[in-house]
């Protein structure tokens, strides 16, 4: 099994799919609890004992387990109804918060136990390299009443919704009688069930659907070598044969995923990530990808080939990451031969790899225009823009805003092909549309440390140059090359078609 290695399916139409995962109906149940990184930098250590002494400057706070899960889901814009349990505590509140944000207008089905502590993880990290990671969790079992809110609110409506995931961390939520009971009413609904399981006893999970093992877990739940293609295929049958599993999608790091069935599927999935920076939470985007794919109308084939173009965009970044469906379309492409498309993102997935540059050190810059017929005027600009910052963002008019301005008649190339020219400059790191007439939402969002504008422009009339002297950044005014416009281009074209 190599890098390249995919099943026989159409990538181009496997594109298409992507934007049917948005909107898609997927009900998550699972050990829910925080993520804090705390970053800061180590220059000394303690006099009070031969440790390092981190001095804190931020710390971000993430929903973790299953609420990444819902993190993964509402990236490609899934819908999700999330069931869980949370503390009566500071972090309980917390938790609700950021769930409420990422599920909008989704009921909040958080069952609250009283007295009991919200999971906590905090990672304390200097230089990418964590140092301690401290737990803070209550191991006592759930109550009754507690589980017996689990299982309504997991029954409620169930029919309506074409796959159930399974967030299992053994936190707890997911004990064997509640397994039971909802796996058993999942059934019942019709259902198509995931599970990302925990322990080494998997017939808890017996009549799931599929299931989610990394290789030690399914090493450990079967006793058996994990190592080469037949060992992993042979662990995967022993599971499903003695545990009533209906499938097995096995992730294997850097030798990508192996699918096997209990009707008798059996495909390797290679590696897609290109470099590995961050394997966390990895798991959580397979589910997800997988559930949103399953209930969007993919085969159990096609929604594992996009779980897997996922996870190699998550353990390619740093951190418990998300993939973007924007992301996924983009790395389908590339494996179709168009590399350039991955260069055109969306803005989330833009202010993603900002944040992962700026965690690098390099200096961000942005520019922006229609680009309409490329011409080295254009190219001149953006050697300057380059010139000016270690990685530069394009801000591209979309055809829609270039006719605002520049009339009816233009653009002559519409938005996809002036974005596949841009993006295949070497130059140009990141390719973003915008729809306004001016690209202000871009640079507020953004916040480049350098700004580049043509020298026809003074300083006072550059479009968010304010907001980023305030941030500590710089607008350059890049000199113009002389004789070229695509305007006169188009009227020699016209005029020579005239003569």
């Amino acid at each position: 099994m190599t890098a390249e290695t995919l099943p026989s399916i159409d990538l181009l139409d496997l594109v298409a799919r992507v934007d049917d995962l948005a909107g898609a109906r997927v009900r998550t149940v699972g050990d829910l609890m925080l993520d804090r990184f705390i970053y800061g930098s180590v220059d000394r250590i303690s006099p009070e004992g031969p440790i390092p002494v981190l001095k804190i400057n931020r710390q971000v706070s993430m929903l973790g387990g299953s609420g990444n899960v819902l993190r993964n889901l509402a990236a490609i814009g899934a819908s999700t109804n999330f069931v869980a349990v949370i503390g009566d505590d500071a972090v309980g509140q917390e938790v609700s918060g950021l769930v409420q944000k990422e599920i909008g207008t989704e009921p909040l089905n958080l069952v609250v136990e009283p007295k009991r502590q919200t999971t906590i993880k905090e990672r304390f990290v200097a230089s990418n390299q964590q140092l301690l990671r401290a737990d803070r969790e209550m191991d006592r079992p759930l109550a009754h009443e507690t589980c017996a809110q689990i299982i309504d609110r997991v029954q409620e409506n169930l029919s309506s919704v074409p796959v159930l995931i399974l967030s299992d961390y053994d936190k707890g939520v997911l004990n064997q009688k509640t397994l039971s009971t909802i796996i058993r009413s999942a059934l019942e609904a019709g259902c198509q069930i995931i599970a990302d399981p925990k322990g080494r006893d998997y017939s808890i999970y017996k009549g799931v659907s599929i299931v989610t093992p990394n290789r030690r877990e399914l090493h450990e739940a079967t006793g058996m070598s994990v190592d080469g293609d037949a060992a992993v295929v042979a662990a995967c049958r022993h599971l499903i044969e003695t545990c009533g599993i209906k499938g097995v999608l096995a992730t294997r790091s850097e030798e990508g995923m192996t699918l096997v069935t209990s009707d008798g599927v059996v495909e390797h999935l290679g590696a897609e990530a290109r470099e590995v920076f961050d394997v966390s939470g990895a798991g959580d985007t397979v589910v997800a990808v997988l559930g949103a794919a399953l209930a969007a109308g993919l085969n159990l084939l096609e929604a594992s080939c996009l779980a897997n173009v996922a996870a190699g965009i998550v353990v390619g970044k740093t951190g418990t990451a998300v993939a973007y469906g924007s992301e996924i379309r983009q790395a389908l492409l590339a494996r179709n031969g168009h590399s350039s498309q991955e260069k055109v993102s969306e803005l989330d997935a833009v202010l993603h790899r900002v944040d992962q540059w700026r965690k690098a050190g390099y200096k961000i810059g942005f520019t922006n225009g229609s680009f309409d017929l490329l011409h080295p005027g254009h190219i001149a600009s953006l050697q300057q823009s380059r010139s000016a910052c270690d990685r530069l963002i394009v801000g591209l008019n979309t055809d829609a805003s270039v006719k605002r301005y520049k009339g009816e008649s233009r653009p002559i190339q519409d938005q996809s092909a002036r974005a596949t020219v841009l993006a295949a400059l070497e130059i140009v790191d990141q390719v973003v549309l915008f729809d306004d007439d001016t690209p202000l939402k871009l640079i507020e969002a953004i916040v480049p440390d350098v700004l580049v504008k043509g020298a026809d422009y003074t300083l006072d009339q550059v479009v968010g140059g304010d907001i980023v002297i305030q941030n500590g950044g710089q607008v350059i005014l890049a000199d113009l090359k002389d004789g070229f416009s695509t305007t006169s281009t188009i009227a020699k074209i016209d005029k020579s078609k005239s003569s």
